[in-house]
């Protein structure tokens, strides 16, 4: 369990939900490289036009802070029109865990 959260330290988990436009996956992906946040795993589909995204990031050599790149997600969300959630990966295990 030691091992699992010193791995998780920094990592976080963002979604992003809506309607399917082109554009998405830059933009996301362009404000987390603007805060330095390194992408480490992603997956994307579109179900009959509903757009989904999940990513796993490390913000552990970002420039910001969790909430400075929250926020920014957050701006985005509203000039997407989509819905963008982030949390921290501990939290989202603990939430999710079985």
């Amino acid at each position: 369990m030691a091992e699992e959260s010193a791995t998780s330290s920094g990592r976080a988990i963002i979604t992003v939900l809506g309607s399917d436009r082109s554009g998405i996956v830059a933009a996301v992906a362009g404000a987390l490289a603007r805060h330095e946040v390194n992408i480490l795993d992603i997956s994307q589909t579109i179900l009959q036009g509903i757009f989904t995204m999940t990513m796993l990031v490390d913000l552990s050599a970002s420039t910001s802070g969790f909430s400075e790149v929250k926020d920014a997600l957050d701006a985005l969300s509203g000039e997407l029109g989509v819905q963008i959630t982030m949390q921290r990966e501990e939290v989202f295990r603990f939430m999710y865990r079985l």
